[in-house]
């Protein structure tokens, strides 16, 4: 940090706590372990874990803190950690041969080392052998508190994953099967908060409670729906949003994003209320009840809350911004690439294209798809010509969402969840240089074909 970062910072009274957070180094070792995630009637799995648990463990910083976290991997396979959504400089974002070297196995180490100018819930995993990596359970939340949170009676977090299991609790060992990749992607038969397959979770009533979602899972969607409650949306992507209650409105969360809730809970005592996860109508089913416990009311329903504190976004300039399309082909049903090839598995396999490219996982290397001048702003078309839903992501930037199938939208985040021949426009300021992922956040496509990079010199 020079001089005029720590002024600036000192500005905001964030200095000081700075200065003491850098002292501290969190460990993140990553190594095989078991959980028991399909409940008690069924044995442990066999799971890769950050710290022995899945999730890793909820790292919980400050806005303004510096972030020191020391990595070490005994897998037999390589890996990184890519901070999902947090503004990080290149050398930091965990993506294999662009930003850094892969963590050997069996030992080898890194340090990452960044600041935390935005608040709000994000979370990390691998970037590299992602399907199976994740699929295996290995992520965790990243918390980065307000320097003013809302009043609360509780802070919690739901980290949603799926697995595939067979009928003794195991993961199903096929990873990387074309099938999934050229369609939805891996959706798994067993559905898991916090690790574990849970038939409830514990309220009280007239107690209020900031509700953390992290969509964990490489391809399922989630569409939630509260029994009995209209909880308030605050945030997504970790960026606030002015309060709304989801009163008939279903809380949509693709792959990799986040959302924030104010959940007041006004149950009866002993009451159970379902929350339902409905995106998949075939497949419709109860995520859990909220139970209420038999205690007096902790107090009377509250008003709206206060929106949260914005993030110190660069506003993009509509007026000059440069306006570039990019175009999301293949898949079953489309212009898959190798035509009959690519779908018996030629073609590496690879099923998906970035404006006509298809970009191995093991790439990285590609040549960028668009060259951006740092300090310019930008409009990005992004069309879905597939026949399937794609949460696109952008590594080091947060944008705004100025539209979605042809509606005007408005609201800020790092991943957008286009439908089937869709599309949505978003703007940023490439304010970060460097060559950054753009990418769709369903691990399966991603691996085969959909992703590329963008420079920012």
């Amino acid at each position: 940090m020079n001089r005029r970062e720590f002024l600036s910072l000192a500005a905001l009274g964030l200095a000081p706590r700075l200065a003491a957070a850098q002292a501290a180094t969190t460990r993140l070792r990553l190594a095989s372990s078991s959980q028991r995630l399909a409940g008690a009637d069924y044995p442990p799995t066999a799971v890769w874990s950050y710290n022995g648990s899945v999730p890793g463990p909820a790292l919980r910083f400050r806005q303004g803190d510096r972030l020191r976290i020391a990595v070490q991997n005994d897998l037999p396979v390589e890996t990184t950690v890519h901070w999902h959504g947090i503004r990080v400089p290149n050398a930091m974002d965990g993506v294999p041969y662009l930003t850094q070297p892969p963590i050997a196995a069996d030992g080898g180490r890194f340090a990452y080392e960044f600041d935390l100018a935005d608040a709000g819930t994000y979370w990390y995993h691998p970037h590299l052998g992602s399907p199976e990596q994740v699929g295996r359970g290995l992520y965790g939340a990243l918390i980065v508190e307000e320097r003013e949170p809302p009043a609360v009676d509780r802070d919690l977090l739901w980290v949603l994953s799926d697995w595939r299991l067979d009928r003794s609790a195991r993961v199903v060992d096929d990873f990387g099967n074309f099938m999934d990749a050229s369609h939805a992607g891996r959706i798994g038969n067993t559905v898991t908060v916090n690790g574990a397959a849970r038939e409830s979770f514990g309220v009280r009533a007239g107690e209020r409670i900031r509700l953390r979602l992290v969509n964990a899972s490489s391809a399922r969607i989630y569409a939630l729906s509260f029994e009995g409650h209209e909880p308030w949306l605050v945030a997504r992507d970790a960026q606030p949003l002015e309060p709304r209650r989801l009163a008939r409105e279903r809380l949509v969360l693709g792959p990799s994003q986040r959302a924030d809730l104010i959940l007041d809970c006004v149950g009866a005592p002993g009451s159970r209320h379902r929350v339902v996860d409905d995106f998949y109508p075939r497949s419709t089913y109860r995520l859990l009840d909220l139970e209420y416990s038999a205690d007096r009311p902790a107090r009377a329903r509250r008003d709206a809350p206060s929106p949260l504190p914005a993030n110190p976004l660069p506003q993009p300039d509509l007026a000059r911004a440069q306006r570039h399309r990019i175009v999301f082909e293949g898949g079953m049903m489309g212009n898959m690439p190798g035509g009959m090839g690519g779908m018996m598995g030629r073609n590496g396999g690879l099923a998906w294209t970035v404006n006509g490219v298809a970009m191995p996982e093991t790439d990285h290397k590609s040549d960028p798809i668009l060259a951006l001048s740092r300090g310019g702003s930008y409009v990005l078309d992004l069309v879905n010509d597939t026949a399937w839903h794609h949460p696109i992501h952008l590594h080091g930037h947060v944008f705004r969402v100025l539209s979605k199938n042809g509606r005007p939208a408005a609201e800020w985040g790092d991943t957008v969840l286009i439908d089937p021949r869709s599309r949505a426009e978003i703007a940023f300021v490439a304010d970060n240089p460097g060559d950054w992922m753009l990418h769709c956040h369903v691990l399966e496509h991603q691996a085969s074909g959909m992703m590329a990079v963008v420079r920012v010199a």
